[in-house]
């Protein structure tokens, strides 16, 4: 009774003063300067290349800067002036366009993660409970990422435009870049059960189903988060990539067909679509994260 006093005594006085989490303090302040350091190297190679009318004598040989010049390379604070102007004249700002955008991406790219995230633990969960179907279909599984997805994109647009159902062809797009992380860390943890806990559970006569529950699941969260978080990032990229053969007028792929074809016009717009894009994607990684804190803290502390 003494020792549970102390241990509730030691959870409150944590509740009470919690601790600073120092490793989050240094991820920020990494994020941060390695931000500083890209403006540096941005802005510092355009300079040094205007200092030498974009060109570079070495000896004999000339190195052509002409990347770096405003055609080519904008200044970052020409970028952050584009979302406030109008993508079209008389048109709305830029940053309005892109929210519209990228909202349209982000709903595709979740419909992507769910059903890739879904099938992929399925595949995972088969593969785990038998020998035969693991070594048969595994290695179809990873031939199927070697295959481009820029070739399968406009295959998958005609089949469910044919079928009547075109909206859904960018979701099973973005879900083709989403199954395979899912496969295969959860196939690993699923099976990277200690020896020792697994013939615990079958001393205890449990069924396939307790072990999965109580061992092979909660085991397998590290590794199923870990391909979460993947396939967020992966899945944004397979919404832009499936929008440009799907005939749509909106999204964030649409948006950057249409500005690189206008790039030599003003190519801060694009730059600044590649931006929110990329936003978009960190976005949606950091909801993982999140969830991954709140569960996999949950699990932690119930098996305390």
């Amino acid at each position: 009774m003494v020792g549970n006093a102390r241990k509730s005594s030691s959870a409150f006085a944590r509740a009470e003063n919690p601790p600073v989490d120092f490793g989050l303090l240094r991820r920020i302040l990494y994020v941060a300067l390695l931000i500083v350091l890209l403006i540096l190297l941005w802005e510092g190679l355009k300079a040094f290349a205007a200092s030498n009318d974009y060109a570079l004598h070495i000896g004999d040989a000339t190195v052509d800067l002409t990347i770096f010049n405003n055609m080519q390379l904008p200044h970052l604070s020409d970028i952050v002036k584009a979302f406030a102007e109008p993508a079209q004249r008389n048109g709305p700002p830029l940053y309005l366009t892109l929210v519209e955008n990228a909202w349209f991406t982000l709903q595709s790219a979740v419909g992507g993660f769910l059903i890739g995230g879904f099938f992929g633990f399925l595949l995972a969960v088969l593969f785990a409970h038998s020998r035969l179907m693991q070594g048969g279909c595994l290695p179809f599984v990873v031939a199927s990422q070697t295959v481009p997805l820029i070739a399968l994109a406009p295959m998958i647009v005609i089949w469910f435009s044919r079928a009547g159902n075109s909206a859904l062809s960018i979701p099973v797009i973005a879900a083709y870049l989403t199954f395979f992380p899912v496969t295969i860390y959860t196939l690993r943890g699923l099976t990277s059960v200690p020896t020792t806990a697994m013939e615990l559970m079958q001393s205890y006569a449990a069924n396939q189903w307790e072990i999965f529950t109580k061992l092979r699941l909660p085991n397998a969260l590290p590794q199923l988060f870990t391909a979460l978080k993947i396939s967020a990032t992966a899945s944004v990229v397979g919404a832009i990539i499936g929008e440009l053969p799907s005939g749509f007028q909106n999204g964030l792929g649409v948006t950057i067909l249409n500005f690189s074809r206008y790039y030599n016009q003003s190519p801060p717009r694009l730059w600044a679509t590649i931006a929110a894009a990329g936003l978009v994607g960190i976005l949606f990684f950091l909801v993982i994260v999140l969830i991954e804190r709140l569960v996999v803290r949950w699990q932690r502390e119930d098996s305390e």
